[in-house]
């Protein structure tokens, strides 16, 4: 019999990972055809924390040229950022659904919002408004949420976990059938690789508007959520379980389905539909975080932001100055990954 595997403990994983993250985003940072060093970075950043404090009195110079200025400060932090919070906030809500639903596949799309955010991100594309896909996007991930509650929602307000699964599936279909259509008859040129790019994922062009509003709704949501950790545990065992432990299952589950879902909804309208970081991530780090969401949850945030950041740096440099939509990626390296995390499970169940 094979003894329970020892779990490091949580500050020592969250400090590790919290220093990869960092060490990834100034690789991020730096990496691309302008010759830019880490240590050129960290001085222009200082500058600027320096001018912001003491508006310039005294202040060094800073170390880069007004065109070097430009991309580090308003093309690649922005996208740095905005990779890193997307990743996070994916990487919760993955878990939070696999938990709700008592199903391994789940990932944050699971209601829909991705198929929703898609069909408003590509009507506004063809009809060439780009400057208002972020606000589609976001309009059409909520009417699909709301379409796939109200399918769920049984008599008293209940949400069964099955009811909420074959309702997101039927909204998720219903939303791929309409981005289809309107593909085909109406994209064309321009619109068209807009339009591919966008259903791929992509965070090139994003700003820090952007940027800080997604990392603001993840850590926002994302702290709810792990405060949230013990009603999660309950819900792994099934609704009666966590009724005998005193947990309103209902309204729970509407705030936690609400919460990841508001949230995913606005990831989707920053970055489009990036897949497997909401599937895999949660998977591969319950290896050292265990199943306590506790601690699964801060984890799996840090991990999803590395997933991400990796990805989408790799994604704009490797065919430069071709860019592949992350997406692509995600997919590259999320598929391999989950099919051995499902051969380890397989033998040791």
């Amino acid at each position: 019999m094979r003894g329970r595997r020892r779990q490091p403990p949580l500050a020592v994983v969250l400090l590790a990972l919290t220093a990869a993250l960092l060490l990834a985003a100034g690789w991020a940072v730096t990496l691309g055809q302008a010759d830019i060093t880490v240590a050129q970075v960290a001085a222009s950043a200082g500058h600027r924390l320096c001018t912001a404090v003491l508006a310039a009195a005294g202040c060094p110079a800073d170390p880069l040229t007004p065109v070097q200025d430009a991309i580090v400060w308003q093309g690649r932090a922005p996208r740095v950022v905005a990779a890193a919070a997307v990743g996070a906030g994916l990487g919760v809500v993955g878990a939070v659904m696999q938990a709700l639903t008592r199903n391994p596949l789940a990932d944050p799309y699971l209601l829909g919002v991705s198929s929703g955010a898609s069909v408003g991100a590509v009507a506004v594309l063809v009809l060439g408004l780009t400057a208002a896909l972020p606000v589609a996007a976001f309009v059409g991930a909520l009417a699909a949420l709301a379409v796939t509650l109200a399918l769920a929602t049984g008599r008293g307000g209940g949400l069964s976990p099955v009811r909420t699964v074959l309702a997101g599936v039927a909204v998720a279909q219903a939303g791929s059938a309409v981005v289809s259509f309107v593909i085909i008859w109406s994209a064309t040129g321009d619109s068209y690789r807009e339009v591919l790019s966008w259903l791929m994922g992509s965070l090139g062009g994003t700003t820090w508007s952007e940027a800080l509003l997604a990392l603001g709704a993840t850590a926002v949501v994302g702290t709810v959520l792990v405060a949230q950790g013990r009603t999660l545990d309950a819900f792994t065992f099934g609704d009666v379980s966590a009724a005998s432990l005193g947990i309103a299952v209902t309204r729970a589950r509407w705030l936690l389905l609400g919460a990841g879902a508001l949230l995913t909804a606005l990831l989707v309208a920053v970055a489009g539909s990036i897949g497997f970081v909401g599937l895999v991530v949660p998977h591969a780090v319950r290896l050292v975080a265990g199943s306590r969401h506790h601690r699964l949850l801060p984890v799996a945030a840090l991990a999803g932001a590395i997933f991400l950041l990796v990805a989408d740096t790799a994604a704009r440099s490797l065919f430069e100055p071709r860019e592949l939509p992350v997406g692509v990626l995600t997919a590259a390296i999320g598929a391999p990954v989950f099919a051995v995390l499902l051969r380890r499970k397989a033998g040791t169940a």
